[in-house]
C-alpha cells in the first residue's frame, strides 16, 4: 500500500484543478417522476436528494457535486449522468479519471468543518479554497498518485465484501431455491399476521447523539433519520417499520435494534417465523400498496389493521412462509452473481494497473 504520508503535497486553489460550474434549481411542482438523479445539498444517498424525469443543461456525467447551502462542503463524484440543483456547485475535473475525482471529493470534503454558523461556501469561496494534493517532481499534481492509492483502497474494501457475498451465496445454494410461481394465493388482514405496535415521540431537540438507529416516516436510507443514544418503550427488532404520516406505506425491514418515530408502526410476524428473508418478502408486498395511501387518504391504525394483502398459501390455506424464503433466497443469489462478478473483474482490472499477478 502506498504511503500519502510520506509523499510530498502542496496546496492548490479548487479552481486550479477543476472548472466549477452553477447548478439549476427544479422546484417541487415542476419535477417529473423518472429515473435521473438530480442532486441536491444532502449529505446523504451521495448528494441525490430525488429521482426526476426532467432534463436540462446542468444534466452530465463525471462530475463532482460540491454543497454550497444545506450539509455545506460536502463533495460527491457522479460517474452517471445527473442533474445538478443550485445549492451545489458542479466540478467537472481538469483530469477525467474517476479515481483522481474520487481522491479530489476527499480532498475537498476534509474541508468542510469550516462552512457552517453562517460561513457559506459561494462559488468565490469555493474557487480560492485551497486543498492540499500530492505533487510530482515539477511541484504539478502527481494524477498518477492519486490514482493508484484510490485504486488500491478499492481493492482493500472489495476483496473482504466479495468473500462475504461468497459465502451468502453458497449458503444459498445449499439451502435450495425456490419456484418463482406460486400456484396459489390468498388475502390476508394485516391484522392476521402481525401484532402492530406503536412508536414513540422523540423531538429533535430531545436527541442525544449516539450509535442507536432511530426510524423516522422516510423513504430512504432504510427508515434511517437519525442516530442516537436515546432509549424508550419503542426499543426494537427483527421487525417491519411501516410508516403511517410521512412518506406513507413505506415499510422496512429492521434487524438491528433501533427506536421508531410515532409516525412508523412496528409489525412483528405472529407465526413465531425468525426468517429475515420471509420479513423482506413481506416488505414488498406491503409496499405494493402505497399508490393507495396518497393525496390526504392516510395509513392510519385503523386502516393498517383492515388492510389485506395476498400471499402464497400451502394446502392447508396458511401462508407459505417456506416458498416466501426460497424465493426471497433465490433472487438474493441471483444479485449476489452479478455483484460477484463485477468485483472480480474490478479487481483483475485494479491488478492489471497496478502491475500485480
Amino acid at each position: 500500500m502506498m504511503d500519502y504520508k510520506r509523499h510530498e503535497w502542496q496546496p492548490f486553489f479548487i479552481e486550479d484543478v477543476a472548472e466549477i460550474v452553477s447548478g439549476k434549481d427544479i422546484y417541487e411542482r415542476e419535477r417529473k417522476e423518472g429515473f435521473i438523479p438530480y442532486v441536491t445539498a444532502t449529505a446523504n444517498n451521495n448528494g441525490i436528494g430525488y429521482f426526476v424525469g426532467n432534463s436540462n443543461e446542468t444534466l452530465e456525467r463525471n462530475c463532482l457535486s460540491v454543497n454550497r447551502n444545506g450539509s455545506v462542503g460536502y463533495c460527491f463524484y457522479h460517474p452517471y449522468a445527473a442533474l445538478y440543483g443550485n445549492d451545489t456547485r458542479k466540478l467537472r475535473p481538469k483530469i477525467n479519471n474517476k479515481y483522481v475525482a474520487l481522491f479530489l471529493s476527499w480532498c475537498i470534503t476534509m474541508q468542510r468543518e469550516k462552512y457552517g454558523y453562517g460561513y457559506k461556501m459561494g462559488t468565490g469561496r469555493l474557487k480560492r479554497q485551497r486543498i492540499l494534493l500530492p505533487v510530482n517532481s515539477n511541484s504539478e499534481p502527481d494524477w498518477e498518485f492519486m490514482e493508484t492509492f484510490m485504486r488500491e483502497k478499492e481493492q482493500k474494501l472489495l476483496k473482504p465484501i466479495i468473500d462475504k457475498l461468497c459465502i451468502r451465496l453458497i449458503h444459498n445454494e445449499i439451502s435450495g431455491g425456490g419456484n418463482s410461481i406460486h400456484p396459489n394465493w390468498k388475502p390476508f388482514p394485516l391484522s392476521e399476521i402481525f401484532t402492530i405496535l406503536p412508536g414513540k415521540r422523540l423531538t429533535k431537540s430531545d436527541m442525544t447523539d449516539g450509535s442507536r438507529p432511530f426510524i423516522g416516516a422516510s423513504d430512504s436510507n432504510n427508515g434511517v433519520t437519525a442516530w442516537v443514544s436515546n432509549t424508550n418503550e419503542s426499543l426494537d427488532s427483527n421487525v417491519l417499520g411501516v410508516n403511517y404520516n410521512g412518506s406513507v406505506c413505506e415499510t422496512f425491514f429492521h434487524p438491528y435494534e433501533c427506536i421508531f418515530s410515532d409516525d412508523v408502526k412496528r409489525l412483528h410476524l405472529k407465526s413465531g417465523v425468525d426468517s429475515k428473508y420471509v420479513m423482506l418478502f413481506l416488505k414488498t408486498i406491503i409496499l405494493q400498496q402505497k399508490c393507495k395511501y396518497e393525496y390526504g387518504y392516510k395509513f392510519n391504525e385503523q386502516r393498517m389493521l383492515r388492510q389485506t394483502i395476498l400471499l402464497p398459501v400451502d394446502s392447508s390455506g396458511n401462508p407459505d412462509w417456506h416458498f416466501m424464503e426460497m424465493f426471497m433466497r433465490k433472487l438474493e443469489t441471483q444479485m449476489l452473481e452479478t455483484t460477484i462478478e463485477i468485483f472480480k473483474n474490478r479487481i483483475n482490472v485494479n491488478k492489471c494497473k497496478l502491475g500485480g499477478g
